[in-house]
Formats: C-alpha cells, structure tokens, sequence
C-alpha cells in the first residue's frame, strides 16, 4: 500500500519548481525584445523598482510598521 510513497513525495519539489520556472519565463519571455533598446530597459527596470517600493510602502501602512 504505501509503495513508493516517499519518492511520490519528493516529487511534489520538482513539480513545484517546474511549474514556477514555466511561468517564470511565459511572463518575461515576451519583455526581451524590449530589453534590447536601451530606453525601454532603463523604463522597464524603473517601473519594477517603483512596483516593489509600492508594495513595500503598501504593506507596511496596513501593516503598522515603523518608517524607520
């Protein structure tokens, strides 16, 4: 009954990351023509940053954390 259990067990980690790079790369996939012209890169990379300091500042006003 519980043959094999473990290694379907240890298989779940693999799935799990296979499944993250899959969407990984379908995501930015279509960004890397973009990223050739310098503009767009430089834009690209400022609008990610912006996003991470909006979540950032987002989470930690409904958070209640300290700006310090």
């Amino acid at each position: 009954m519980f043959d094999g259990f473990w290694d379907n067990v240890f298989r779940y980690p693999r799935y799990f990351i296979t499944i993250l790079l899959g969407l990984f790369l379908n995501t930015f996939e279509p960004l890397l023509p973009l990223l050739k012209r310098p503009v767009t890169l430089i834009a690209l990379v400022g609008l990610f940053f912006g996003s991470l300091a909006f979540i950032a500042f987002t989470l930690r006003a409904m958070l209640g954390l300290s700006t310090i």
